[in-house]
């Protein structure tokens, strides 16, 4: 064996040896059973990649218990995560810190990181960014945070390219959408839902109805005010419409009055679920006609990435979704959707009215929604890329 190749086969095996021996801790605020999209990265996330053998399973140190945050503190509520930080660094052994919040977790590690030998990438989601950049001292401590860090991970393509304003080194931003568990999903929750699905339509007399289907936390910038407002006129054009909201969230009681601001004709075309189980949601996903979910942003707060698309597509059903922070990494206009102007009531019309009036066009971008995710968007696929990412730090 030549010198040159005794080289590369050492280079090989300190690879593996860091493969096989990085320990890594995920800080965060957000992770189950606290709900949302963030808390549901995390989740699978760690999930997924603890599930692989070849891997060291990751900890994961999170406020469940409120040990990161003291809300009783007047100021510096989030001192007491540097001293779990620390103690969970020493008492795991971590080499490197997934921090899930760039304030005040990102603060926490950043300061750790000074006394400690540990490295730490940041993952980035859309809000989290944009509240960070909100006042100057908050900016000036979010870019000291982002500059330190081996890696900068990004949801979405929306809050990497805003990320790259203000980082020095731009390679070290990726994108790491979020994914699903498409085999539990297409063997599991998708399978044997007849059932519920008769009981739901005799529920809320469905039959001959043509449903339009919401699920998320209720806040002003999902849209789902939008396709109520947009209800009387979609009515006289498709009589035997329906809308279906599932969730709950803060804005549940203002999209109720706005709903029963109309005629009863109208809103009792417009159905609340409220807090919907697991076995609820796919069912309602098998049962809709298309999903809609024009989220807009308002003041800074917009969508990340919105993976209830790739749920409904999943299940093969189209979607209609608003043109606006992280949703085009999940919604090609033409492909797998449609995107609408979240602040156009026209264009938002137009929108259902086509997939209404065109029942084959809707069925294509449901077909290839569904092969999309199976093909680009499977956790098993994310873990991989979060790993190449992960053990490319020296």
């Amino acid at each position: 064996m030549t010198e040159e190749n005794k080289k590369i086969q050492n280079s090989r095996l300190r690879e593996d040896d860091t493969e096989k021996n990085m320990k890594i801790l995920l800080l965060t605020l957000e992770y189950p059973p606290f709900f949302g999209g963030v808390s549901s990265y995390y989740y699978n996330l760690v999930n997924t990649w603890n599930k692989k053998a070849d891997l060291v399973p990751i900890v994961v140190l999170n406020n469940n218990d409120n040990s990161l945050i003291n809300n009783k503190l007047p100021a510096l509520k989030w001192l007491p995560s540097i001293f779990q930080l620390w103690k969970n660094i020493k008492k795991n052994n971590i080499d490197h810190v997934i921090v899930g919040n760039i304030l005040p977790l990102g603060t926490a590690t950043f300061f750790v990181a000074k006394f400690l030998p540990i490295k730490y990438s940041i993952i980035l989601h859309g809000m989290d960014l944009a509240f960070a950049l909100k006042t100057p001292r908050k900016k000036n401590l979010a870019i000291k945070i982002l500059n330190k860090a081996e890696n900068i991970i990004c949801s979405n393509s929306f809050v990497a390219q805003l990320a790259k304003e203000f980082v020095t080194d731009e390679n070290k931003i990726k994108v790491v959408t979020p994914g699903l568990d498409v085999q539990d999903i297409l063997n599991n929750k998708l399978r044997d839902t007849k059932i519920l699905e008769t009981e739901l339509i005799t529920k809320y007399n469905l039959q001959e109805k043509y449903i339009l289907f919401s699920s998320s936390r209720i806040v002003k910038r999902k849209g789902m005010d939008q396709v109520i407002k947009s209800m009387p006129k979609l009515i006289s054009l498709v009589p035997n419409l329906v809308y279906v909201v599932g969730g709950a969230g803060p804005d549940e009681e203002y999209l109720k009055q706005l709903a029963n601001s109309f005629p009863q004709q109208i809103k009792s075309r417009i159905i609340f679920l409220g807090k919907t189980t697991e076995e609820e949601k796919w069912t309602w996903f098998n049962l809709c006609d298309d999903f809609v979910m024009p989220s807009r942003n308002i003041e800074g707060d917009f969508e990340g990435f919105g993976i209830v698309y790739l749920e409904a597509n999943l299940a093969g059903k189209p979607v209609i979704a608003g043109d606006s922070g992280g949703v085009r990494d999940a919604v090609i206009d033409g492909v797998n959707g449609i995107l609408v102007n979240p602040e156009n009531l026209e264009n938002i019309i137009e929108a259902i009215v086509t997939l209404v009036k065109n029942k084959e066009v809707g069925r294509k971008l449901g077909e290839q929604g569904r092969e999309r995710v199976i093909k680009e968007f499977s956790w098993e696929n994310k873990i991989e890329e979060v790993k190449k990412i992960i053990y490319a730090v020296k």
